[in-house]
């Protein structure tokens, strides 16, 4: 696919470094960075050859030779430097989550719309091959009607209570940070849920450590997810239809690979696409296709779904008693 945007980057961390090496390997176009500081916007633009280093996010913002920006702060300032990036008239992507919560989600969405501009999720797990492929063997009914979802995001992170992780004025614990992984799957693949359910063990700092989530649906279908900071996992997933299932192997929101069984356990499909660097091209493609054809959104993750999604995880939040001092 083309590309045409003028990209900048605004926050220079671990996701970020990440992203822009799999811009620059697919031909996107990187023109700037912005950080808090010029020291780290510099050693930012060095790295990645990287034209111009602002000293701020507000910069950044005013640079007349960036089109689209990529946020990847901590979440708690996701909507603000959202709604920075927009002012200035700049299509975004946003790091997942989208926000800290609901409230804030639909305040960047709506300054959007009124300004023409697309705003997308940076789930980048949607637009990676094996789910494209997922979505249409689910739509083709090749394992029949989805009754049930399985997925589980658990990682073993650092325990120092001033890590982002740890830290509740950084949107900290496993929910927002992992668990919105697998909340996404079930909404990709079951739509919103009617009922949500949800457990949770704090870490000593008050965040989330494991969270256990059940989603209900109006269908009688049932998604059943986990999510913790201090435990490896499997970190599979599994859609189970009425007439067959599918199996999808770790790490099931990164680029890999899955099975198609029927109801006989015998294989129908398998998928194994190689996907090159990290695979975090895709969302930056989805984001230039909208700008491209004139459509702020998609029937893949529209902006208002991940306004909707922000909305579960605040009923989650809610249920385990779990807040943060921004809010």
């Amino acid at each position: 696919m083309s590309t045409s945007l003028r990209w900048g980057i605004l926050g220079t961390g671990g996701i970020a470094k990440a992203f822009v090496a799999d811009l620059l390997a697919n031909g996107f176009t990187v023109t700037a960075v912005g950080s808090r500081s010029q020291e780290s916007a510099d050693a930012f633009a060095a790295e990645h050859g990287i034209a111009t280093a602002h000293p701020s996010y507000e910069a950044l913002a005013s640079d007349p030779n960036v089109d689209a920006i990529y946020i990847s702060t901590p979440h708690p300032f996701h909507a603000e430097n959202a709604k920075t990036a927009l002012s200035s008239g700049k299509h975004v992507l946003v790091e997942k989550p989208f926000t800290l919560n609901a409230h804030e989600a639909s305040e960047v969405v709506d300054l959007a719309s009124e300004s023409g501009l697309v705003v997308v999720e940076a789930m980048w797990a949607r637009w990676l091959p094996h789910m494209v492929r997922l979505r249409e063997i689910v739509a083709a009914g090749t394992i029949g009607e989805v009754r049930t979802v399985i997925a589980d995001h658990n990682q073993s992170l650092p325990t120092d209570p001033n890590h982002r992780l740890q830290n509740p004025a950084l949107g900290g614990g496993a929910l927002l940070d992992l668990g919105i992984y697998p909340v996404s799957f079930a909404w990709d693949m079951l739509g919103a849920p009617t009922s949500v359910y949800a457990i949770s063990s704090p870490t000593p700092t008050g965040v989330d450590r494991q969270t256990a989530i059940l989603l209900g649906y109006a269908n009688g279908a049932q998604a059943v997810l986990h999510t913790a900071l201090d435990t490896v996992g499997p970190n599979t997933a599994s859609v189970i239809g009425t007439d067959g299932w599918v199996r999808i192997d770790t790490v099931f929101y990164n680029p890999t690979s899955f099975t198609v069984f029927n109801t006989a356990g015998e294989v129908v499909e398998t998928f194994d696409e190689t996907v090159s660097n990290r695979g975090m091209q895709y969302e930056a493609w989805e984001l230039e296709r909208r700008v491209a054809e004139g459509e702020s959104a998609s029937d893949v993750l529209p902006a208002s779904e991940s306004v909707a999604i922000m909305a579960t995880l605040d009923e989650i939040r809610r249920q385990i008693g779990l807040t943060y001092p921004s809010e």
